[in-house]
């Protein structure tokens, strides 16, 4: 799979949450510039389409901290947050809200590139992480799926832990399938496919 560039922003698609007019000039005038499809969305509204979007840039003070609104922007789409407000209580939000990148308002006309190359490397970095994570959480369970074939056929064959992985990882490449895949079929039926168990 080819990793993205996260500055290469022409053509993404930018959700703007934002109510001061001169901001969301100033934020409209950069994306345009950028080559980024916008769609503005009153923050009073309903809840946006945050799956058709590749980064919401949100001001973060406009959103009512103890609400059901709060909720609706925790989200794995990347977040810009524009911070004007720095008390303790909106920081904690701030926080839990996991933005991929900030600006400090009052917004002025350059740093948002920098804040989309942010973001987009930070989301970017974070799938890939999930993804890393969810490939060792597979290897762990077929480890034990392997594991416990093994034993199965150490016992079903009267043989040691060497000979009966040895036996598996034979039985798996002459069937052309995983050793995993293998070890499974073993679980399942009790013994290797096409053996009998040895009598003692």
């Amino acid at each position: 799979m080819t990793r993205s560039s996260p500055f290469s922003v022409r053509g993404r698609h930018a959700l703007m949450v934002m109510r001061d007019e001169r901001e969301i000039a100033i934020v409209r005038r950069q994306l345009d510039r950028l080559g980024m499809t916008i769609t503005e969305h009153d923050p009073d509204g309903a809840a946006p389409p945050i799956e058709a979007v590749d980064v919401i840039v949100l001001d973060a003070d406009i959103i009512p901290i103890k609400s059901d609104t709060a909720a609706l922007w925790k989200t794995d789409t990347p977040i810009i947050a524009l911070v004007g407000t720095e008390t303790p209580s909106r920081l904690k939000w701030l926080l839990d809200l996991q933005p991929a990148s900030f600006l400090i308002k009052p917004l002025r006309s350059a740093g948002l590139y920098t804040a989309l190359v942010v973001a987009f490397d930070c989301a970017q970095r974070k799938t890939e992480e999930c993804a890393r994570t969810e490939r060792l959480e597979e290897r762990v369970r077929s480890r034990r799926i392997v594991s416990a074939a093994v034993l199965q056929v150490m016992r079903s064959q009267d043989i040691t832990e060497a000979d009966a992985f040895a036996l598996i990882r034979r039985t798996a490449m002459r069937q052309r399938v995983t050793i995993e895949q293998l070890s499974a079929d073993v679980l399942a039926s009790g013994g290797l496919p096409g053996r009998t168990t040895r009598s003692a």
